[in-house]
Formats: C-alpha cells, structure tokens, sequence
C-alpha cells in the first residue's frame, strides 16, 4: 500500500465568480500521470459556529430557513467571513449578536478548525465555544434572515443530535465538542 500523494496543478482558471462563491477549473496531474483538465473546487467563505451556553446553563439555538435545502433547520449561531479580513473570534463574536442578541461575558474557546468539504471546497469551518452568555438586545438581521432564538437546556441538545432535529453538520459537529469540553456526554 502506497502513502497518497498530491496532485500537481497545471492550470487554473475561473469559471465564475462572485463576492460570495468562486468556481475554479483546475487541470492536474495525479501521481499516476494521468491528467484531469476539469476538476471544479468552490471557493467559499470560511464559516465561524458558536456553541452559546448561558448563565442558566441553556443552549442558544437559532430556527431558519436554508433555501438551497428548502427546509427549517435548528442549529447554532454561524455565519460566513472571509479570514484576510476578519478574525474567526471576531465572526463568530458578530454572528452571535446579529442572530440572537447574545454578548459575550467572556473570552471565546475555540474547540477546532475543520475542513468543510475539502474534496471540492476551500472553506473551513471554525468552532468556538462561549460560556456565561447574555441576550442583551434584539436582533440584527439582514433582508434574506428570519431567525427564531430557541433556547435548549444544555442535558437536551444531545438528544436532539441524535434524534437528528440538528442535523447541520457544523452544529453536529460542534455540539459534540462542546458538551465533551464542558463533561457533559
């Protein structure tokens, strides 16, 4: 068995492009020799998720609407940034106030960095937990948002993992991290 190796770009080339999502075309050469002129990856935003625990041991969770799944989903506060421009604190920071209203009491813990999609897509996802929030003040939502703030006490989110009520890979993924970090799984 033979240790994988990367594959070497020939040439690239936009597809398309937009302030929130760029095709690449990308031509390579496998470690075979064999040459893939179409290989597309999607460049995207990274993502900042927050695991907001308050002084009540609740959860903060946030319903909404995700079009390209056409479905409502429950799931922690995250939103997209770009991270030549914003620090991933500072994101999910922003992410949680504008979708909850929550403040931070204290500094955030970052529990992981994940890769997305890493076959097609360049975004990671940063994970982050936050301890001792408070919901202070409304809302800040943009035109295309319509969040519900659904509070969860911290011994019910595992279940609701389970049962697959959060189903959004971030939040599955950090929902486990975070109630392992606070010893509460």
């Amino acid at each position: 068995m033979s240790t994988p190796r990367p594959w070497r770009l020939l040439r690239s080339q936009i597809a398309y492009q937009h302030k929130w999502y760029t095709l690449r075309r990308d031509e390579v050469e496998l470690p075979n020799g064999h040459v893939v002129d179409d290989f597309f990856v999607s460049e995207r935003p990274d993502g900042a998720y927050v695991f907001p625990v308050t002084e009540q041991n609740e959860v903060i969770f946030v319903r909404q609407y995700k079009h390209a799944a056409q479905k409502i989903f429950l799931e922690l506060p995250a939103g997209s940034f770009f991270p030549t421009q914003e620090k991933a604190e500072d994101a999910a920071t922003r992410e949680l106030l504008e979708e909850t209203g929550a403040v931070l009491t204290q500094e955030l813990t970052q529990l992981a960095v994940l890769h997305d999609n890493p076959a097609k897509d360049t975004n990671r996802l940063h994970l982050f937990l936050a301890q001792n929030v408070r919901i202070e003040q409304a809302q800040i939502l943009d035109v295309t948002e319509d969040i519900e703030v659904v509070r969860v006490p911290l011994d019910q989110v595992l279940s609701k993992v389970l049962n697959g009520e959060i189903c959004v890979s971030g939040s599955v993924a950090l929902c486990f991290l975070a109630l392992r970090h606070l010893g509460a799984m």
